[in-house]
């Protein structure tokens, strides 16, 4: 019959076969180099001048027959697209995804997740939420962590944030939430946070916002790099198994590198000396080999324990406790690319919760099923079209066969007479597939109810768990929670509704209230303080019970009490000099720093060379206006008496190493360098005791003497360095940097 294709033909284009290169190879079909061509216009035609455009005479008016100025110029024009209406400021990065063995398989039939030979690439897409494509990296805000896994049996994508909790429980509040957000819409101020009146109005109205409140006011909002931050699939998900059973699953990526946060004086000033630090940070370390990794993890729940805690897991503003259910690693990503053009690929991407494949669906997560819908329909507002599905960069590596031929700008050319099922005219096809061969089925539930705007019953507190993650910080953690909530609240200028604020505060922890309304200029309200103290006594910790155990305090949500990554990898290391610094100490120490993993960078007054005391000359990377302390991981300031008594006549060089102390990263240094750590600290700090044979190692500043061993110094250096952070440095308040 006419029209009916024999399968075998068909076998090339139906090949679902997978590996971590596939994406990378179908691109190439899409890439174009310039360089070494000649010039030409949109349909091919060479060009000769794109300076000028085509004139009655030199000095006359420009002739509406130029075809190169008309088309230039309308593409110029043309090229921009709506940006995200939240994380419309992001980076990206490909890599690809490999499960550790098949252990999911009881629980999933997803295949890129149970077969440990399976690499899957991956697209990954950072960002901010609440900021503008032109605002700063380092704001204080949620990180949004999206991956679309080009899977052999279509694409998948998991949407999540750095945050494993949302403000709301519904989506039908989030059009109001992201308006309380953004910048005030008379004035459009403040840009990029949410510290001004109308959010905070919102938060303090909206007491199932708190918990994560709780969370943007940590360090967690303000992380280190997009490498060293937690991921988060927030909702509740299910797996299905080949059986048709159900589990759910809450998605977690851990970064190998650790998770470690900026400080908050370190994030504004990076918005000003570099805001694409972030974005920097990340495009840099692949290209040095840094590759970023992140382990992925599940927590699972059996469906016949769906109501066995008494928060709900459908609730998208509350967390399962790892204590409760542990983290399962399931398997690795690796970022090892970067994007060759930001617009086609980073700003094109699109994701959407609902790009599932079999072995994965969705569950009735009030906040959930709103994604399902918004963010198809946000993806049309950007492109303008159903077809933005057909960009290389959103292209599944696997075929597409459907009847959807049409729309504003079509890629694909599907021959054939027949666009629609059932039709006979092309034998049926394309066809249905049974389960068996890889055909999505939607997980059987029973689902029945009235019709009714409401909320469950079951969603209904709001503190439990925001008092948990209080009392699960260390002190601080805590510090900078209240101290961040100082700078919020302290924006807003209507103070009834700081004194709100403080209102729910207080029914998480009074401690946590007070100290917050003693830096905002109000009291904690009487009522307030009534209230919760029956409240507090209920509600003071999580009552979620697991056989009998109550959840009181859990270390696994605090960044500094739960199990620490230590390593140098990847770490920024500035070493300051200037002429007559001591070429063998500093060539010893940054070799191991080197091979620890660091990455160094020569810092001096000018760029240029600085010459050695033995007449050796090295190249400076930064000088003192390009760069600052808060730039970097850790400080060395290699001996030499002529190098040490320029930079204590330097008022940067001053300020770099003080900085630093206040900031409570590692600092080393030897000799005559430990007179520059007493000028800058202005503490009265008597390092000179230090100054003796041996290494001494206190509070993160490691001094050595001049005939100390160089490579104990560079050791203890380095080890201190893997802590990230020296809290116990409590003289930090006292530096004027």
């Amino acid at each position: 019959m006419k029209g009916k294709q024999n399968p075998e033909e068909n076998l090339p284009n139906n090949d679902r076969s997978v590996d971590e290169n596939s994406k990378n190879r179908q691109l190439d079909e899409f890439r174009r180099d310039n360089s070494e061509q000649y010039l030409t216009t949109e349909q091919g035609v060479r060009i000769g001048n794109t300076d000028d455009s085509l004139k009655a005479g030199s000095r006359g008016p420009t002739l509406m027959e130029d075809f190169h100025f008309r088309e230039k110029m309308t593409h110029f024009d043309h090229e921009s697209m709506p940006e995200r209406v939240v994380h419309a400021r992001g980076s990206g990065a490909h890599g690809y995804f490999q499960p550790y063995d098949d252990s999911l398989k009881k629980f999933t039939k997803a295949k890129f997740l149970t077969n440990p030979d399976s690499k899957t690439p991956v697209f990954v897409r950072f960002s901010t939420v609440v900021g503008s494509r032109g605002s700063s990296d380092t704001v204080r805000d949620v990180r949004g962590f999206a991956t679309k896994f080009y899977t052999e049996e279509g694409t998948y994508d998991l949407v999540g944030n750095n945050i494993p909790v949302f403000f709301i429980q519904d989506s039908n509040k989030f059009p109001d939430l992201v308006h309380a957000i953004k910048p005030m819409p008379d004035s459009e101020i403040p840009q990029a946070t949410a510290a001004h009146d109308t959010f905070w109005d919102f938060a303090s109205l909206m007491p199932e916002t708190t918990h994560m409140i709780m969370w943007i006011l940590s360090d967690r909002a303000i992380p280190r790099s997009f490498r060293m931050m937690d991921g988060f699939g927030v909702h509740t998900f299910r797996f299905v198994n080949e059986a048709g059973k159900g589990t759910f699953v809450k998605f977690h990526w851990k970064p190998k590198l650790g998770v470690h946060s900026l400080v908050w004086d370190e994030s504004q000033k990076l918005g000003g000396k570099d805001p694409d630090w972030l974005r920097r940070d990340l495009w840099e370390a692949i290209e040095q080999g840094d590759y970023p990794q992140f382990e992925l993890c599940v927590q699972l729940v059996p469906e016949e324990d769906e109501l066995k805690y008494d928060f709900d897991l459908l609730d998208a503003t509350k967390i399962i406790p790892e204590e409760l259910v542990p983290l399962q690693p399931v398997g690795l990503m690796t970022l090892n690319r970067n994007p060759d053009n930001f617009f086609a690929e980073t700003e094109q991407v699109a994701f959407h919760p609902g790009n599932l494949v079999p072995g994965i669906d969705v569950t009735n997560d009030p906040l959930l099923q709103g994604r399902l819908f918004s963010y198809v329909d946000t993806q049309l507002n950007r492109f303008g079209s159903a077809n933005f599905t057909e960009l290389p960069i959103n292209r599944p590596v696997v075929p597409v066969n459907n009847n959807q031929g049409a729309g504003f700008m079509r890629y694909t050319i599907d021959k054939g007479k027949v666009n629609y099922w059932p039709n006979s005219l092309g034998g049926g096809s394309p066809k249905m597939a049974p389960e068996s061969e890889g055909a999505y089925v939607h997980y059987t539930e029973k689902v029945e109810g009235y019709k009714i705007r409401a909320r469950s019953a079951s969603f209904k507190d709001h503190y439990s768990q925001a008092t948990l993650f209080w009392n699960s910080m260390s002190e601080v953690e805590k510090e900078h929670i209240v101290s961040a909530a100082h700078f919020e609240l302290g924006k807003v200028e209507t103070k009834e509704i700081r004194e709100r604020m403080v209102g729910q505060f207080s029914k998480v922890s009074m401690e946590l209230a007070r100290r917050v309304a003693a830096g905002i200029g109000v009291q904690v309200p009487e009522n307030f303080e009534q209230e919760s103290t029956a409240h507090y006594e209920e509600n003071a910790a999580s009552k979620a019970i697991s056989k009998g155990k109550k959840v009181t305090d859990s270390p696994a949500v605090s960044m500094e009490r739960s199990d620490k990554v230590e390593s140098a990898a990847s770490r920024r290391v500035a070493i300051l000099i200037s002429d007559g610094f001591d070429c063998n100490e500093l060539t010893q120490v940054k070799q191991a720093l080197t091979d620890a993993g660091a990455h160094v960078k020569l810092i001096s007054k000018y760029l240029g060379t600085c010459k050695a005391s033995n007449g050796m000359e090295v190249q400076v990377d930064m000088n003192h206006v390009t760069s600052g302390s808060v730039m970097f991981d850790a400080i060395y300031i290699p001996d030499g008496r002529t190098s040490i008594e320029a930079m204590l006549k330097e008022g940067d060089a001053l300020h770099f190493v003080s900085e630093a102390f206040k900031h409570c990263k590692p600092i080393a240094t030897s000799g005559e360098g430990i007179r520059l750590l007493e000028r800058a600290f202005v503490l009265g700090i008597n390092f000179a005791e230090n100054a003796s044979r041996d290494v001494v190692s206190h509070k993160g500043i490691i001094t050595a003497g001049n005939d100390a061993d160089a490579d104990d110094f560079a050791e203890k250096f380095i080890d201190a360095i893997k802590k990230h952070r020296h809290w116990e440095r409590l003289e930090k308040d006292m530096v004027p940097a």
